[in-house]
């Protein structure tokens, strides 16, 4: 057993670890930057907040994070290091000197036709390598993505990945546990757990992003956003980047599909097409023809939808209700 949380602040000792300074801070957590005395490498380290180890729901997510970060061994992959003498919870992870993906596109809105793509393979990189080792990351998003000076990339944040090798249930709330709107796959809004092709659609929507300065779905309120993508088309991103290709704008329908079994199969499919367009068939799409025409189902659907995406967390809650009781 751990001792309780601590607080701790920049020119702290921690264990053999001087903390230099706050790096990020959320809801969960707070990161510092760090050196570790035994060895002089500097390191991030992220302490939960206290209240966090008496959630049992957001207590498993910092120790899954944890737990695939020591399973995963990429370059496109934060390295978590494994810490077992530690006083208190906290996770120690590679030092990056980087930027978010989030950063990036908040400066420059759209990236060039050709650092989207290479961007996009190497992530494609990391998501197959995760896969291949029976991890779904599930909240994918340039807030997720730290990129370094010479833009090779990194995957951040497991809390809610999905482990073949793990038997937890991990039910937070809506974006703790499902992803973010923006960039969560259709089958997600259904209320289905998602599998590797869910990360292949979130990436798609990424490189919809980088190319175009805009998310392919949109709406008033979080629900309308997930609504959109179920029953409407993006607008076609050559509209809106005329440097686009025919070839780019086919590869990203094809990761945009709604339906998983339309899709590419995995992200190494992706990436191929990403690094051989000229062997990408393009022919006439409804998708590229018919956007303009825009289906609101109704309050009804809308609200089916909500509830199912909502279902993980009624479930959580009646289980712990009973234990409590017990």
């Amino acid at each position: 057993m751990f001792a309780p949380n601590l607080t701790i602040q920049p020119g702290d000792t921690l264990d053999h670890f001087a903390i230099d300074g706050v790096v990020a801070a959320s809801g969960m957590a707070t990161v510092f930057r760090a050196r570790d005395l035994n060895t002089g490498q500097t390191v991030a380290i992220k302490v939960p907040h206290p209240e966090i180890e008496s959630d049992p729901a957001l207590y498993d997510r910092f120790l899954r994070e944890e737990e695939i970060g020591k399973k995963i061994d990429h370059p496109g992959v934060m390295k978590v290091f494994a810490n077992p003498d530690r006083s208190q919870v906290y996770m120690v992870m590679e030092w990056i000197d980087g930027r978010l993906l989030r950063q990036i596109l908040n400066e420059e809105k759209k990236l060039p036709v050709e650092r989207a793509v290479q961007l996009t393979v190497r992530i494609c990189e990391a998501l197959e390598h995760i896969h291949e080792h029976g991890v779904v990351h599930r909240d994918l998003k340039p807030e997720n993505i730290m990129v370094d000076g010479e833009d090779n990339i990194r995957l951040i944040d497991f809390g809610i990945a999905g482990n073949a090798g793990s038997r937890r249930l991990t039910f937070g709330n809506f974006s703790r546990n499902m992803g973010t709107p923006d960039y969560i796959s259709p089958e997600q809004v259904r209320g289905k757990r998602g599998d590797a092709r869910s990360d292949v659609y979130t990436l798609g929507v990424m490189l919809y992003e980088m190319l175009t300065g805009k998310v392919p779905f949109q709406g008033p309120n979080a629900f309308a956003v997930m609504n959109d993508r179920l029953v409407n088309q993006p607008e076609p991103p050559r509209n809106l980047e005329p440097a686009i290709s025919p070839q780019l704008q086919e590869i990203v329908y094809r990761a945009l599909e709604r339906e998983p079994k339309n899709r590419y199969r995995s992200a190494r499919e992706f990436a191929h097409d990403l690094l051989h367009p000229d062997e990408v068939g393009v022919t006439a799409r409804a998708d590229e023809a018919n956007w303009e025409k825009r289906e609101n189902p109704g309050r009804r659907r809308l609200l089916l939808y909500a509830g199912l995406a909502l279902l993980p967390v009624a479930i959580f809650a009646l289980l712990y209700l009973v234990a409590k009781s017990r």
